[in-house]
């Protein structure tokens, strides 16, 4: 059986061209070609010899997830759907920004975490995604950049790229380590994507054992809080019982240490649950000896939810209260509400679409 290119890290694709007879630098030479150059043909690979170029076809394959939907909000955030084989799909999600252009990728078919407030908790987890699958996502959304931009009117725009990666997808990353931490090699490989892994970001639940895998990686840590205490988040996230706020916020001190980054604790405003100025203030004094910036996130409400967002009064009151303290804390902007492509709300959602539907 042939091996896809895209689910091999550069060691592994030398590993594998050795096992094969070939010599080390051909790797060196298809990673330039692929990720540099986006050319999958081998008969196009013109620095290698005809008779590599015949032998390779029958070692390796080209095969990324299929784009089924390909949705534009009304504020520039993009939403692919993606076929990841077997009827199964996943999202992501590219949101722009002033200085940026961030793609959130997912990890996992569903999600086994069953975090209340979120869409993509409400579907059980499939199956976990390949290597490729998730390397798939970043280059798909690349090519659909590039094509954008060579189809423009005016050709003296810059061309865009991606300069963030954030694994706040579908599915929990630490609950699918392996193929997380093969993808981000690829992600910055210098003869793969080239992405610099302090623009790589690993969201994470709360699996406290794995955190140092992320730690290892050089990747940035985020880590859902959503609570003050552990009643009010084992309600809300589950995970909570196995690995309590103490542990979580711990090992989040240690990743700091090894590292010198801030960690980044998201917390989800549910209106009377997590928004009140009490659960600001309980917030800073249990976040204050941590390294960190607090990403507070209104609500992003969806069906069945059980949940409300704050009015935009709370919200407000919420945020200046934590600047009061003395809290790093920051607003994340609410965008592609109206393709559900904002935080919490992404599922897969292909059965209710037409194939290759695009509203680009």
């Amino acid at each position: 059986m042939l091996t896809n290119f895209y689910d091999l890290t550069y060691e592994q694709l030398e590993s594998l061209l050795k096992d094969h007879g070939f010599e080390r630098f051909r790797a060196d030479q298809l990673y330039r070609w692929v990720y540099g150059r986006r050319q999958t043909d081998f008969a196009q690979m013109t620095n290698m010899s005809k008779s590599v170029r015949d032998k390779l076809p029958e070692i390796l394959r080209f095969e990324l997830p299929k784009v089924v939907t390909h949705l534009k909000s009304s504020d520039g955030t993009e939403k692919f759907l993606f076929e990841v084989g077997g009827g199964d799909t996943v999202e992501s999600v590219l949101i722009p920004a002033d200085d940026r252009l961030t793609l959130c990728v997912s990890s996992e078919v569903g999600c086994n975490m069953g975090c209340r407030f979120c869409y993509t908790g409400k579907q059980k987890m499939k199956r976990r995604l390949t290597t490729a699958e998730i390397v798939g996502q970043y280059l798909t959304a690349l090519d659909s950049l590039r094509a954008s931009d060579n189809s423009a009117a005016n050709e003296n725009l810059a061309p865009r790229r991606i300069t963030n990666i954030v694994f706040m997808g579908m599915g929990e990353p630490l609950d699918n380590p392996d193929a997380v931490f093969s993808s981000i090699e690829i992600l910055h490989s210098p003869l793969g994507c080239n992405l610099s892994k302090k623009k790589i970001t690993v969201s994470t639940s709360g699996i406290v054992p794995l955190i140092p895998r992320i730690t290892a990686s050089g990747a940035r840590l985020a880590v859902s809080l959503n609570g003050v205490n552990d009643d009010v988040r084992s309600k809300v996230m589950p995970i909570n019982k196995r690995w309590p706020i103490d542990e979580l916020l711990e090992s989040c001190r240690e990743h700091c240490r090894a590292t010198g980054d801030r960690v980044t604790l998201e917390y989800v405003l549910l209106k009377d649950v997590t928004d009140s100025l009490d659960d600001a203030r309980a917030l800073h004094r249990l976040t204050r000896d941590v390294p960190c910036k607090i990403n507070i996130i209104p609500f992003n409400e969806h069906p069945g939810s059980g949940f409300e967002r704050p009015d935009e009064r709370q919200i407000v009151k919420f945020q200046n209260e934590l600047i009061r303290l003395g809290s790093h804390v920051l607003r994340r902007k609410t965008m592609g509400r109206d393709i559900y492509a904002a935080c919490g709300q992404l599922r897969t959602v292909a059965e209710k679409r037409r194939p290759a539907e695009s509203h680009v």
